[in-house]
Parts: C-alpha cells; structure tokens; sequence
C-alpha cells in the first residue's frame, strides 16, 4: 500500500485532484467528509463542539450550523485550535480504519485541508501539494462558493502560507491552469505513485522519474 497525504489551500482545486486521482484508480479518504461525520446530530463529537462552543452553533434541525460556527473560529486562533482539538482526533481515529479496509495493493489518498498546518506529512510516503496563486483562490471562494471576501480572506490568512505547503511537498500540481491539462498532470502523477507504489512492493528504486513539481 502506497499513503499519499493530499493537500492545498481553500479553493486551490484540491477537490477536483482528488476525483480525478480517484477516477485514476486510487483510494479516497476524505478528511473534510470525515469531519462532517464525526459531529453529525448523536455523536460525541458534535456533544463535545456544543459544550466548547455553546447551542448557538446548532441549527434548527440539531445539526451543526457550520457557517455559524465558521465565522466564529476563523476570526479567532484560539477557538479555532480549541474546534480542531475536538475535530483531529476523531478524524484521525476513523481515517486509520478506513486505511487499514483498503487493499493491499491500494494507492490511498488521504485529502486532508490542514495537513501543512499540523504537522501531517511524515504520515505519508508522499506528500501532493494542489497550488494556485492566492488571487485565484480569492476568485474561486467569493465567485463559486458564495463567501463575502472579508470571510474568504479570514480563511485563508488561517491556513498555512503558500510557501509552507510547497515546501513540504513531494510532487506539486498547479491548478491555474485550464482542466484539460489539469487532467493530463494529474495522470502523469498518478503514473509515478503507481511506480511508487510497485517499487514499495517490491523493494525496487523508490521513483523509476522524478516527478515533474509544477508547471510554472
């Protein structure tokens, strides 16, 4: 089994690698999914966010107002350390079993937000980083998503810079670019953790090409 951790700042396109590698034929796990499951109405974990952060962060029907609690923890570090004191662990806890679910052979890509943030990356045989210019993110997050820029620019300024993320990245894919040739990259990626993956297996050279890491 090959770990890759796949990561990127809020609207860089880390959503549409991630489907495209799965279309590939990788195993997705999904942090962001996970994190919505793990306080859905019932569990300890939205028992845990409520206590933290008081019933105001429920929605009428039990559930977590996500924008509610959004505007509360990205305009402040320390709630928002205090959520992800919560959140991580349950996180973690159910990626490693669905990780351990997965094929022997799998090539599994875990799509985690803040992996540059927390440290994550000795995790992964491989690290992918998904880049684009802060300027495209801005335009990503208030047209296609429906934030005011006040909010957009709140949740990136949380996130880890654009350097941190490049700098502990194995292979970067650039998405400022147009999806055909996302596409074409993201299937030369997929080539090299396949290769990865068999020398893995097989205890051969870890990387038969070095992966190209970016188009800029």
């Amino acid at each position: 089994m090959l770990t890759v951790g796949l990561t990127g700042g809020i609207g860089a396109g880390k959503s549409e690698v991630s489907r495209l590698l799965v279309e590939c034929g990788a195993v997705l796990i999904d942090a962001d999914r996970i994190a919505r499951e793990v306080v859905a109405p019932g569990t300890p974990g939205l028992a845990a966010v409520v206590e933290a952060f008081g019933e105001d962060v429920l929605a009428g029907d039990g559930g977590l107002d996500r924008p509610r609690l959004g505007s509360i923890v990205f305009a402040d570090p320390e709630k928002l350390a205090a959520l992800n004191a919560i959140v991580h662990p349950l996180v973690g806890a159910r990626s490693r079993e669905l990780e351990q679910s997965a094929p022997e052979d799998a090539v599994v890509v875990h799509d985690v937000p803040l992996l540059t943030e927390n440290g994550l990356a000795p995790l992964y045989d491989v690290v992918i980083v998904v880049d684009a210019d802060p300027a495209t993110q801005l335009d990503r997050l208030v047209r296609l998503r429906g934030m005011t820029e006040q909010d957009a620019r709140a949740r990136m300024a949380a996130q880890a810079t654009r350097g941190q993320r490049r700098e502990i990245a194995d292979i970067v894919v650039d998405n400022d670019v147009p999806l055909e040739e996302l596409r074409h990259r993201v299937e030369e990626v997929w080539a090299e953790l396949t290769r990865r993956a068999h020398a893995k297996r097989t205890g051969g050279p870890a990387s038969a090409l070095p992966p190209r890491p970016a188009q800029e």
